[in-house]
C-alpha cells in the first residue's frame, strides 16, 4: 500500500466523520433544539471517531507512517501532505513538530514558523520576490523550479506605507490581510526620511533577552486598552544602513545590516543563531505599561538608539560583497551562478564583515543575495544564520528610494 493511497485513505476516514458529525447534530437541531439532542449528536460523533482505524492506531506504528510520509514529501507541492497530517488531531501535531526538522538540519521549508528559523548551514535556500507596483506590495515565493511564471509556494507578503518622516512594510503571513492589526502579522520594516536606515521589528522575541519598544500607536487608558485587538510587539532584531553618497558618483551602493539577535559567532564551525520554536499568542501582560500621556521628548527613536553606533559588540555584522568593474561589459560585476540576470543598482551579496573579530573561509561565504531577473521579479537566496523573514525584510530595503545614497 503506497503512502499516497495511505494519505487518501486517511483523508477520507476523517471527512466521512466530520460530515457524518456534522449530519447528525444539527438534524437533531432541526427536529428539536433540545440541549440532550445536541448531546447526542455529539455522541456519535465521538463514537465514528474511535471506531476510525486511524484514531486506534499504535503510537509506534503512527510515528513509523509519519516518518514515512515526510520523508518521502521532500519538496512542495507534495509536502503539503505533511502539513495535512499535523493538522489532523492535536497528538498527530504534535508528533510531526517532533519528526519535522528544523530548516538549519533539513534545508526544507514546512510550517510558518519555518520562516522565523535559521536557514541550512552548507547551501543557500532559493526563493524569489514579485512586485506589484500598483498596490505596492511584495510577495515572497519559494522557489520551485528554475521557470519564473509560476508562483511557486508562497512565504510572505509586505505592503510598503509611506508616512510623513518614514517608510514602513508591514510584513505578514497572509496575502490578503497585510496589516498589523492582524493575526497573521510578522513584523514589519521602517526607514528614516533619507531611506538611508533601516529597523527590522519582529512581532515576538527572538530570544529571551530580547526588549520590546514602546510602540507610538498603542493607547491605554487605565491599563484598559482602547482596540479591542492586542498589538504585536516590536522587537528590534536588525538594523541596516546604506552608505551615504555625498559626491553624488554613480556607482553600487554600500551597506551594512548589525543583526542585533544573531550573535557573531554564529558563522563559525558550531556557532548557534536563536531559533524561534513556535508562535505566541500575544496578550496585554507581555507589554510594558505605557502612559497615558506622553510628550514627544520620552518617545522612543529606534535609529537613534538603535546599535549601529556602540552597541554592536557582539552582534553579527554583515557587509555587501564589493562588485568588480568590468572593462568590456563596462558595469560593475557580482558573480550571483546565474541567479541574477538583468543589472540593477538594487543587486547585492551580503557576507560576514571582517568587523566581527573573526577570520576565515566563513566570511568569504555569501548569506544573502539578491537580484533582479525581470521586470518586477527579483531572486532571493539565504542561508544560516538567518531566517526568511529577516531575509525578506533586509531585500525590502533595498527596494526603498534613497535620496542620499544615488
Amino acid at each position: 500500500m503506497s503512502f499516497k493511497s495511505i494519505i487518501q485513505d486517511m483523508r477520507g476516514e476523517f471527512g466521512s466523520m466530520s460530515r457524518k458529525g456534522f449530519e447528525v447534530k444539527f438534524g437533531y437541531g432541526l427536529r428539536s433544539r433540545s440541549h440532550r439532542a445536541a448531546q447526542d449528536g455529539v455522541l456519535v460523533a465521538v463514537d465514528a471517531l474511535r471506531q476510525s482505524c486511524w484514531a486506534n492506531m499504535p503510537p509506534e506504528l503512527l510515528r513509523d507512517v509519519l516518518m514515512r510520509i515526510e520523508a518521502s514529501d521532500g519538496t512542495w507541492p507534495p509536502r503539503k501532505n505533511v502539513v495535512a497530517c499535523a493538522g489532523v488531531c492535536r497528538s498527530w501535531r504534535e508528533i510531526m513538530k517532533e519528526i519535522v526538522k528544523t530548516p538549519e538540519v533539513s534545508g526544507k521549508l514546512t510550517f510558518p514558523i519555518s520562516l522565523k528559523q535559521p536557514g541550512p548551514r552548507n547551501s543557500l535556500l532559493q526563493c524569489y520576490i514579485k512586485r506589484n507596483r500598483s498596490n505596492q506590495t511584495y510577495h515572497l515565493y519559494l522557489s520551485l523550479n528554475q521557470a519564473l511564471n509560476d508562483d511557486g509556494k508562497f512565504l510572505l507578503a509586505a505592503r510598503k506605507c509611506r508616512r510623513p518622516t518614514c517608510t514602513d512594510y508591514i510584513i505578514s503571513l497572509n496575502a490578503d490581510d497585510v496589516s498589523k492589526g492582524s493575526s497573521t502579522y510578522v513584523g514589519k520594516l521602517r526607514s528614516n526620511f533619507l531611506g538611508t536606515k533601516f529597523t527590522i521589528y519582529d512581532a515576538q522575541p527572538p530570544n529571551a533577552a530580547a526588549k520590546v519598544m514602546k510602540c507610538r500607536s498603542t493607547k491605554l487608558v487605565g491599563l484598559k486598552q482602547v482596540s479591542p485587538r492586542v498589538p504585536a510587539g516590536n522587537y528590534p532584531v536588525a538594523h541596516i544602513s546604506y552608505e551615504l553618497n555625498v559626491l553624488g558618483s554613480r556607482g553600487p551602493r554600500r551597506m551594512q545590516c548589525i543583526m542585533d539577535a544573531i550573535p557573531a559567532s554564529a558563522i563559525e564551525p558550531g556557532g548557534v543563531a536563536p531559533t524561534q520554536t513556535e508562535f505566541m499568542h500575544s496578550n496585554l501582560d507581555s507589554f510594558p505599561s505605557l502612559p497615558f500621556f506622553r510628550s514627544k521628548s520620552t518617545r522612543v527613536d529606534s535609529f537613534q538608539s538603535g546599535p549601529l553606533s556602540s552597541q554592536k559588540d557582539g552582534m553579527l555584522i554583515l557587509k555587501n560583497k564589493a562588485p568588480r568593474w568590468h572593462e568590456q561589459l563596462q558595469c560593475w560585476c557580482l558573480n550571483f551562478n546565474g541567479r541574477v540576470t538583468v543589472a540593477s543598482v538594487k543587486n547585492f551579496q551580503l557576507v560576514a564583515s571582517p568587523e566581527n573579530g573573526f577570520a576565515g573561509p566563513e566570511h568569504e561565504k555569501v548569506i544573502l543575495q539578491f537580484g533582479k531577473v525581470g521586470k518586477d521579479v527579483f531572486t532571493m537566496d539565504y542561508q544560516y544564520p538567518i531566517s526568511a523573514f529577516q531575509a525578506f525584510a533586509v531585500c525590502l530595503s533595498s527596494f526603498d528610494t534613497k535620496i542620499a545614497c544615488e
